[in-house]
């Protein structure tokens, strides 16, 4: 889709860093993408939030009630993900939101290319977590709890818990000892309507976002080999402290044209 080629090369074209959230906007359009208009063009140009929020709309977000908040930050991630060349060129991003109870969906995986949501389904958090509600998150060896921040799909692998994939954390502090916690996509029978109607709740991991049985293996082959994972909580010290949530642009450059469906 050209939508989203366009703003991709607008997010990370530059490597300044400013505040994602709370920086500066200012409405040039930026030098080096192939841009629609030149400078001159009497075309008003969008700032990075409405660039955000037209992508948001697009998608159709609104109905998988996911928040744009939490979208902005995820796209803001992958962007500077994909500058460090830590991603492979699949264009999607999958969002946990354990700001949601388990017993409603709240994992995303998003085709930026295609514009979709391809999955939108239930994932577990670690028994040291929460119960139905996640409150609490660790990067520590056998805490038993979810962590947080931006993972990076890795390989696949049959283990214990059948057809894996693993992960890597790129976030120094909240989630880099996913590998050394053995923190892996898996299915789990305890992740499906059945165990929330039984229970009240989904089932618990070790610390591992496990998938319903039915739906893992087609989610796993489909991200992974280097696609990006944002696990969210609205906890204020991860989000003020994450390098992964300022967007790594120079202040003339965070404003494109309006994209053009064609």
């Amino acid at each position: 889709m050209e939508q989203f080629t366009f703003l991709f090369l607008f997010l990370v074209s530059s490597t300044i860093r400013i505040s994602a959230l709370d920086g500066p906007q200012t409405n040039i359009f930026p030098s080096g993408s192939p841009a629609k208009a030149p400078l001159n063009s009497p075309v008003n140009p969008l700032t990075f939030e409405d660039s955000i929020r037209y992508l948001f709309n697009e998608i159709g977000l609104d109905n998988y009630d996911l928040s744009f908040e939490v979208f902005k930050y995820g796209m803001i991630g992958y962007a500077n993900l994909q500058q460090e060349g830590k991603l492979n060129n699949k264009n999607l991003l999958s969002i946990i939101d354990f700001s949601k109870p388990s017993t409603k969906k709240r994992f995303y995986t998003i085709d930026l290319d295609e514009l979709q949501v391809t999955y939108y389904t239930y994932v577990s958090h670690g028994k040291n977590t929460g119960e139905d509600l996640a409150k609490s998150f660790s990067n520590t060896v056998h805490s038993n709890q979810s962590s947080l921040g931006f993972y990076v799909t890795g390989e696949t692998y049959i283990g214990s818990k059948g057809y894996s994939l693993k992960l890597d954390g790129a976030e120094h502090g909240y989630n880099d000892k996913i590998r050394e916690r053995a923190v892996v996509i898996h299915d789990a029978e305890y992740v499906s309507e059945y165990w929330i109607k039984q229970y009240g709740r989904l089932g618990r991991s070790q610390g591992c976002p496990a998938l319903p049985k039915s739906i893992s293996k087609d989610i796993i082959n489909t991200i992974k080999d280097r696609t990006t994972i944002f696990a969210y909580f609205n906890d204020q010290t991860y989000l003020s402290e994450s390098r992964y949530l300022e967007l790594k642009q120079s202040p003339d450059q965070l404003a494109m044209a309006p994209a053009v469906a064609e």
